[in-house]
């Protein structure tokens, strides 16, 4: 199945918690430090909701998805988009759960925490951080003051930039944009092993509301197509 909404959603369940809801810091001397204190201010939260928008492309060939994101410690995390309408991700701390209804097919993957490849799916939580740092360098991209989120922005963001240590990682590099003053990852500009890129966009911020865990429960629809262990099987 070789579709560009399907190739997106995938990329999107191996790369989507990158940023959502991670914390910064103050500003620190180095990289290294900054991000782990992304991680330690992160650990602290207990849940949070956010505006996404996921943009695979540039220019008239571009596609957009849009929706929102919600997360809840330790490892529960949910997209629902708005476009394309009704897609839904969900990640329950066992299984990953994607489902596309405009091929009403739903997709079950079971990652194993201890595989760096399912590393992915797990990556807003602790341990995902800790494995994102041990699987990439971390540098800051030019200075560790803020800089214009995009030429001609008003909008300031400190940039890290992230190259991977090994061939096995979802992403070549990752350009991680944190708010100064709310201290969040504002987007992450991701480029693939082919070369494609991906951008991350959160806004609308919520913390701490205190979700039920029962809003991570997904009921799949009865008339769609299951593949079960999709992403790992060779």
């Amino acid at each position: 199945m070789n579709y560009p909404r399907f190739r997106l959603a995938l990329a999107m369940a191996s790369a989507l918690a990158f940023g959502a809801g991670t914390a910064a810091a103050q500003t620190i001397t180095t990289a290294d430090s900054f991000f782990s204190s992304v991680s330690d201010t992160y650990a602290a939260l207990t849940d949070y909701s956010a505006a996404i928008k996921i943009t695979a492309g540039s220019g008239s060939s571009a596609q957009a998805m849009s929706g929102q994101v919600i997360f809840k410690k330790p490892d529960l995390l949910r997209i629902d988009f708005s476009n394309p309408a009704e897609q839904t991700i969900v990640f329950d701390g066992k299984t990953l759960t994607i489902y596309l209804p405009g091929y009403n097919v739903v997709l079950n993957q079971t990652v194993d925490a201890s595989d760096s490849g399912a590393a992915g799916a797990s990556l807003a939580t602790p341990q995902g951080l800790f494995l994102m740092k041990r699987y990439y360098t971390v540098a800051y991209e030019t200075v560790p003051d803020p800089v214009p989120l995009e030429e001609g922005s008003k909008e300031k963001v400190i940039v890290l930039a992230l190259f991977r240590r090994s061939t096995t990682e979802s992403f070549r590099s990752l350009r991680v944009m944190i708010d100064p003053e709310t201290k969040l990852i504002r987007r992450i500009d991701a480029k693939t092993l082919t070369g494609d890129q991906i951008v991350f966009d959160f806004t609308a911020y919520k913390l701490n509301q205190g979700l039920s865990a029962a809003r991570f429960v997904y009921d799949s629809p009865a008339s769609a197509n299951m593949f079960n262990n999709f992403l790992f099987t060779e």
